[in-house]
């Protein structure tokens, strides 16, 4: 009998093994980033979710190796670091150091909360994952809007929970030098029919 269960248990587990490797990326989703605006628009199949204000780099765009711009064009993410981290969780080389801040903590600077990790798809972006370019929190909120990174997209906590929990490994992440009304189809609309908070976040 115990030998029946044991061999039950290491076959539900063999087969939600073989689920899990199984499961597709996310092709439902689409992040958006607009560094000339510095916001970034989530997509659900094509329909507008949310709009964030982010921060990219304060050094400018492109992915030369060993730069510390932020990349142009055609990205996917890699992976997800950070599931079920308290809010302000001090990342260190993708690993929790034990240590959680507050925002705006006074000479502090490090990535917090959430890492998604992105991986170009094209020529021109082709070093953003060794790059490790992410999309990640940060303490440093009240540079939020405005170009203050080392290359990374830098988020509100609040917005890289709410990010994280949305999309999924493999969900495309285009990032253009444009306004994002230019980059996004039906977001002139939908600010002409007056959507606005929660579903965009200024």
């Amino acid at each position: 009998m115990k030998l029946d269960i044991f061999s039950r248990v290491i076959f539900l587990v063999a087969v939600a093994s073989i689920v899990a490797s199984c499961v597709g990326p996310d092709t439902r989703h689409h992040v958006v980033i607009s560094a000339r605006e510095q916001k970034l628009a989530l997509l659900d199949r094509g329909n507008l979710m949310a709009v964030y204000p982010i921060s990219t780099s304060k050094f400018g765009l492109g992915d030369w190796p060993g730069s510390s711009f932020t990349p142009l064009g055609e990205l996917e993410i890699a992976k997800k670091i950070g599931d079920n981290a308290p809010p302000g969780t001090v990342f260190k080389d993708r690993r929790r150091t034990g240590e959680i801040i507050a925002p705006d903590s006074p000479g502090r600077d490090p990535i917090v909360t959430r890492i998604l990790w992105l991986r170009g798809r094209e020529a021109r972006n082709a070093h953003a994952y060794g790059r490790m370019i992410y999309i990640h929190g940060t303490p440093e909120e009240r540079f939020i809007g405005i170009p203050a990174s080392y290359g990374c997209i830098r988020m509100r906590s609040r917005d890289i929970i709410n990010l994280y929990d949305i999309v999924g490994v493999g969900a495309p992440v285009t990032v253009v030098d444009e306004p994002l009304v230019e980059a996004v189809p039906g977001l002139a609309a939908a600010h002409i029919i007056g959507i606005s908070p929660p579903l965009v976040n200024r």
